[in-house]
């Protein structure tokens, strides 16, 4: 059973903020405190060492704090700064976090450049009235960084402490 939280949580939460943010241009506060919880509860159950848990948690708030400066001094949004946080939470201070805020750097630059023709283009004014692709064609809207945080933790999430964990289980049992 807690295999099962550690496979469905985690990609869900990275899948609804994905769509979420695309759709609305917000990530509800719900999917970093189901990370945060998911994380709290899951963790200690899977035998990681309490050191190795303070420091997941260390990590996740070294990454809030830095986030939320950026979310005050306006270079991100708020919403974005706590799913990083959360999934920092989730990766800990370990190469699979640097690879994480790579993956979304560069994710989110491709995807910033691809809204910049996107936007410029004809296709934008055919397809702007999909519920999907609305934000996206809107020249005054932002870019929904979001999508390529909620990417980035997908690509990542396989090689992290808990997923191995709970493909360890699955391949003993």
């Amino acid at each position: 059973m807690l295999e099962a939280l550690v496979f469905v949580v985690f990609p869900f939460c990275m899948a609804f903020a994905i769509v979420s943010d695309m759709v609305s241009m917000t990530i509800a506060n719900r999917v970093s405190i189901i990370l945060v919880a998911a994380f709290a509860f899951a963790a200690p159950l899977t035998g990681m060492a309490w050191v190795d848990y303070g420091w997941h948690f260390a990590a996740g708030a070294t990454v809030l704090c830095i986030t939320f400066g950026l979310f005050a001094v306006g270079g991100m949004g708020g919403g974005d700064a706590k799913l990083l946080a959360a999934t920092a939470l989730w990766m800990g201070f370990s190469p699979q976090l640097l690879h994480y805020l790579v993956q979304a750097a560069v994710l989110g630059g491709l995807l910033t450049l691809v809204l910049v023709f996107y936007r410029g283009s004809s296709l934008s004014v055919v397809t702007g009235g999909n519920v999907l692709l609305r934000n996206f064609a809107d020249r005054k809207a932002g870019v929904p960084y979001g999508v390529a945080l909620g990417i980035a933790g997908l690509m990542v999430y396989p090689s992290t402490p808990l997923m191995q964990w709970a493909l360890a289980r699955l391949a003993a049992g």
